[in-house]
């Protein structure tokens, strides 16, 4: 038997609004859901700009004890250096289990407006693939919306980076939206989070076929979480 084949999506944005500080993918986000389960599937690792995803300094000095992080970035490095571009993968969903989105502030910037990236998470989720992202990965789920027009996550429960959370940092002026008020909106009222800041909070919901993570303490079990959807058990 073949092994399932994830997307996993980055962002091409560098800079953090206004703010004049560097920005791009968040480390942990991804070192931790890959070594969960670059063992079991394929991973196929894309980009709206393809080439070099920007690594978000910050998140380098910031998880520089944490094993799973340092060993990714030691050894791993051409996986993100050398990106798809995510436009060759429109029409190809029937290709994947699953797509995960990488958070990191970057994603507020590029991929919650970018039209390939809306396109493919319509033809994933509409195809029964599992739509999945974490931290500010969820801003992908913003505008997304399925070909009759409601929001992919109307009436879904799903979390992403907080407001409080974003506050604490010192980023909410350079964000272009409040990540937590328009997945508010576009699922209905049913965004939720943990219970204090920084605390894991994964939800999975529609049936395992739309996972999210609130930050990234969350992002290893949404990794777990996108295992279990694929084979039907936990790791």
């Amino acid at each position: 038997m073949s092994q399932p084949k994830v997307l996993f999506v980055l962002t091409s944005h560098n800079q953090m609004g206004n703010a004049g500080k560097p920005t791009g993918w968040y480390l942990p986000e991804f070192a931790h859901p890959y070594q969960v389960l670059a063992p079991h599937a394929q991973i196929i690792v894309a980009s709206p700009a393809g080439g070099e995803a920007p690594l978000d300094p910050s998140s380098v000095e910031m998880f520089k004890d944490d094993k799973a992080s340092t060993d990714f970035l030691n050894t791993k490095e051409a996986i993100w250096k050398s990106t798809e571009k995510l436009s060759k993968f429109v029409g190809h969903a029937q290709d994947f289990d699953a797509i995960f989105y990488v958070g990191g502030h970057g994603p507020m910037f590029d991929l919650a407006t970018d039209q390939n990236s809306l396109q493919i998470i319509r033809e994933f989720y509409e195809a029964g693939r599992i739509v999945s992202a974490v931290c500010h990965g969820p801003a992908v789920l913003v505008n997304a919306k399925l070909s009759n027009g409601i929001y992919v996550i109307d009436g879904a429960s799903v979390t992403g980076f907080s407001n409080t959370e974003e506050e604490a940092v010192g980023l909410t002026s350079a964000m272009p939206f409040s990540l937590e008020d328009e997945l508010n909106k576009a699922s209905g009222g049913k965004f939720v989070k943990a219970d204090e800041d920084w605390g894991e909070k994964v939800v999975v919901a529609n049936g395992g076929k739309l996972i999210t993570g609130q930050n990234p303490a969350s992002a290893a079990g949404v990794g777990k979480a996108i295992y279990a959807a694929i084979f039907g058990k936990s790791t």
